[in-house]
């Protein structure tokens, strides 16, 4: 069964392929997504679906996240959490069956995993804020298991970005977002993928990792 965290985790190295690499999106599927999943046909379709459509919902959600970042520079954010961000607007606006909690507790585990100590509760705040927009606005197309959702999450004050300017502390290196686990408040009333869809996880959520700082870089695209 498809472990949809790794899924995501990987997609975010190829998005991260694709901007800062400047590489093409059929280079980055055969060279970081397919190796990855050439024994799961469902886990590799769901990633190349994702990433695809991460590419094509680039410049709206960057158009959102403009809207959720007032008196700041989109392009101040830390590269990690834009993408992250660009990522999970995807799955909110286009994959009907993803429930938005479930996208937006994704994307604050990995946020802490990969990129700096305050990002998880900047995604958070973002995301919150962006959902409840579109739902304002009424673009929530949500069916199926898309329409499972907890009651009860209280809207975050948005908390101020880290500055791109992390890049340079060390928890950004030029091969790509490193692996950082951050201890955090524990949340709770959360449902992840794992959960939702049943998937594969030794640990059974990410906030039961080890809080020690474990390096693991983004895998570089061959030549």
């Amino acid at each position: 069964m498809s472990n949809r965290r790794k899924i995501r985790e990987t997609v975010l190295q190829a998005l991260y392929a694709s901007i800062i690499g400047d590489h093409s999106p059929e280079h980055v599927l055969q060279t970081i997504i397919k190796p990855e999943f050439k024994e799961d046909a469902t886990g590799l379709a769901f990633a190349e679906r994702l990433y695809l459509r991460s590419l094509d919902y680039r410049d709206e959600a960057e158009e959102i996240i403009k809207k959720h970042i007032s008196n700041w520079e989109i392009d101040r954010l830390a590269m990690v959490d834009r993408i992250i961000l660009q990522m999970a607007i995807t799955e909110i606006l286009s994959f009907d069956d993803i429930p938005t909690k479930v996208t937006i507790n994704e994307a604050i585990d990995i946020a802490k995993k990969f990129s700096t100590g305050k990002s998880g509760r900047f995604v958070n705040g973002i995301l919150d804020a962006v959902v409840n927009a579109l739902s304002q606005e009424e673009r929530l197309d949500k069916r199926g298991r898309g329409l499972v959702d907890q009651p009860g999450r209280r809207r975050k004050k948005v908390i101020p970005p880290p500055y791109n300017d992390d890049e340079e502390s060390g928890n950004i290196s030029e091969t790509g977002p490193v692996d950082q686990q951050a201890p955090d408040e524990q949340q709770t009333g959360r449902i992840t993928d794992h959960e939702s869809y049943g998937d594969e996880d030794d640990t059974g959520s990410a906030s039961k990792e080890s809080t020690s700082t474990r390096k693991k870089r983004i895998k570089r695209p061959r030549k």
